[in-house]
């Protein structure tokens, strides 16, 4: 945490307050992405019901999802810039660098806008944009993601921005900080 980031309203919680499934998940969850048990988990995790719920949903979209992950990593990093997100940023820049992204490919996601991107990414980064800024898809939006996707996919596609919007606004009021590679 640095000096000018608030608090945690809800501290991670410890193994008792998360009980030991939820604690070694997060563990493992760690290990495989190199940092500390993962904040996100251990927080949401002090609400054990809601938390494997959660999971299960989230996990059917990323990284169980129909889209490659390269591409759910390029929506979800999109969202959390435009979200303002720095815990989806921190952990999913990582992540979108180990499903393929360069970090030119990462700062242009982040930078916002279409230039420099053509095809399924561009059409992606595009829905993705509209669904934020409209909580809606026009019929053009919604024809353009139905002519690349199956219907499962472009449902997939919307339920993963409104996923990692939702995750936003909960990181960022629960004041969940970015994650310390782990050492």
């Amino acid at each position: 945490m640095t000096s000018s980031s608030p608090a945690p309203r809800v501290p991670p919680g410890t193994w008792r307050q998360t009980g030991p499934f939820v604690a070694a998940f997060a563990y493992a969850a760690g290990r495989v992405t190199g940092t500390e048990s993962p904040a996100v988990f251990r927080t949401l995790g002090r609400n054990r019901g809601l938390f494997w719920g959660w999971l299960h949903f989230a996990g059917r979209m990323m990284p169980g999802g129909r889209l490659p992950r390269r591409q759910s990593e390029l929506v979800i990093l999109r969202v959390g810039s435009t979200c303002g997100s720095e815990y989806e940023l921190t952990q999913h820049r990582r992540l979108g660098r180990r499903a393929g992204l360069s970090k030119d490919e990462i700062a242009l996601v982040e930078a916002g806008g279409l230039d420099g991107w053509d095809g399924s990414d561009r059409l992606l980064l595009a829905t993705t944009d509209e669904l934020l800024a409209t909580e809606d898809l026009g019929e053009d939006g919604w024809a353009a993601l139905r002519e690349e996707y199956d219907e499962r996919t472009a449902i997939e596609v919307v339920l993963l921005v409104g996923h990692y919007r939702m995750l936003a606004t909960a990181l960022r009021v629960l004041r969940v900080q970015p994650d310390r590679p782990r050492s």
